[in-house]
């Protein structure tokens, strides 16, 4: 009686799963190369098997030792069979891999394959395994030896997108991204359901290449697909970005605001200089602004200074001054305080614009320019309020700083004539 040799089932798994392919998956045809080959199923005498199976338990008892020994003396006897030959090889192969003796196992491996004596299931499947060990072990040309001339004697219901997959994953890390691209998207066309970690393969790959128009339409298919996965939004808004695209990358940041999918005090923030930068400042700091007051964004004085500058730009001075008095809880300098001061000088409030400027000079921590700024504003405020000696004292202490001097001057000019005309 003949028996099928189990191949020590179920001692390890071999099989690697890089990207996994669905059922059903579209095959392509087989190379033309490499030359015709049919070996029938062949099986083994009772003795062997049962020689076989007992070295198996000593396997699966790790003993690993006994087993090898064991294997090796089969070996010895099995003359010109060269399938047995190829079994006992394969059997090798697998109890040094388990014994991480992985070099001399991928050389049993590489020994089955060479005696060409497996039946063809077995074979080609094995050349595949061997093309996956290679590429667990990191020898990616290796890997990729094996690999090409199993796609060039495999037959053609073999070749399916997994095989395209491990072809990019090996040229991936060999940094060819123009060839990880060309077998990635085999694999792609062969599938008929999409497979995301294909889509990001070939994503990454583009960026590497600096492909950043493929890039975006890569990201375009994937948002279509995975529409709920945020992070391809903002790598689709940023792509447009660095094309110089910046409406094209408003309009994806903001579809995803609006989707719910911004919900990061970064995300925010990044929408938020999107508008800004397109010149729409107002639904920049209502966005920004909310965030804050949700706390979703952090309630820091950086934070509110940028609404407040917002606000600013958008003519709406009394949310900036608002925002501005939040900032300034939150600032050591006196800068937040001399921008109060400017709005409220506009706004003709004279009184609260002191106060402003009082602030914002006691802080200090400002440069001579806004120094100067700061004390020719508060002469503003003190003249208006008609106390001109302050007004006077302050102007002169501007005129130390050379940006405020010319305009110093001119307030200190214009204070005599209002004195002289008083005088009379």
């Amino acid at each position: 009686m003949r028996r099928y040799f189990p191949l020590f089932p179920g001692c390890m798994v071999l099989t690697v799963c890089l990207l996994a392919v669905p059922a059903g998956t579209v095959r392509a045809q087989a190379a033309p190369c490499g030359k015709d080959r049919e070996v029938g199923a062949k099986a083994l005498d009772e003795v062997t098997w049962k020689q076989l199976n007992g070295i198996y338990e000593e396997v699966t008892r790790e003993n690993y030792d006994d087993a090898y020994n064991e294997l090796q003396n089969m070996l010895g006897r099995a003359g010109r069979d060269e399938y047995l030959r190829a079994i006992i090889n394969q059997a090798l192969a697998q109890l040094e891999w388990t014994r991480e003796n992985f070099d001399a196992s991928l050389a049993y491996f590489e020994k089955a394959v060479e005696l060409d004596a497996l039946p063809d299931e077995a074979h080609f499947a094995l050349m595949y395994q061997i093309a996956q060990l290679y590429f667990m072990q990191e020898r990616y040309r290796d890997a990729l030896d094996r690999l090409e001339l199993w796609f060039c004697t495999a037959p053609g219901e073999k070749i399916t997108a997994a095989a395209y997959v491990l072809k990019a994953s090996i040229f991936v890390h060999m940094k060819d991204y123009r060839q990880t691209l060309q077998a990635i998207d085999q694999a792609i066309s062969m599938e008929p359901a999409p497979v995301e970690a294909w889509y990001q393969l070939k994503l990454a790959s583009h960026y590497e290449l600096k492909q950043y128009p493929q890039a975006a339409a890569t990201l375009e298919l994937m948002i279509a697909r995975w529409p709920e996965k945020k992070l391809y939004w903002t790598q689709l808004a940023q792509t447009y970005s660095s094309l110089q695209q910046h409406d094209k990358a408003l309009a994806v940041a903001a579809l995803a605001w609006r989707k719910k999918l911004m919900t990061t005090q970064a995300d925010i923030t990044y929408l938020t200089s999107l508008y800004a930068n397109a010149n729409v400042p107002y639904k920049a700091a209502a966005i920004l602004q909310n965030a804050i007051e949700d706390k979703v964004v952090q309630s820091a004085g950086k934070f509110w200074t940028l609404v407040a500058d917002l606000w600013y730009r958008s003519e709406e001075l009394e949310k900036a001054l608002t925002a501005y008095e939040k900032a300034a809880a939150d600032s050591s300098s006196g800068e937040i305080d001399l921008h109060r001061g400017y709005i409220l000088i506009d706004l003709e409030r004279w009184a609260p614009a002191r106060e402003a400027l009082d602030a914002a000079l006691a802080r200090g921590g400002m440069d001579e320019r806004k120094m100067g700024e700061a004390y020719l504003l508060r002469g503003m405020a003190e003249f208006n309020l008609e106390n001109y000696d302050q007004a006077s004292a302050d102007w002169g202490r501007a005129s130390k700083y050379p940006a405020a001097r010319n305009a110093a001057q001119q307030w200190m000019n214009h204070l005599q004539e209002q004195r002289k005309l008083h005088a009379l």
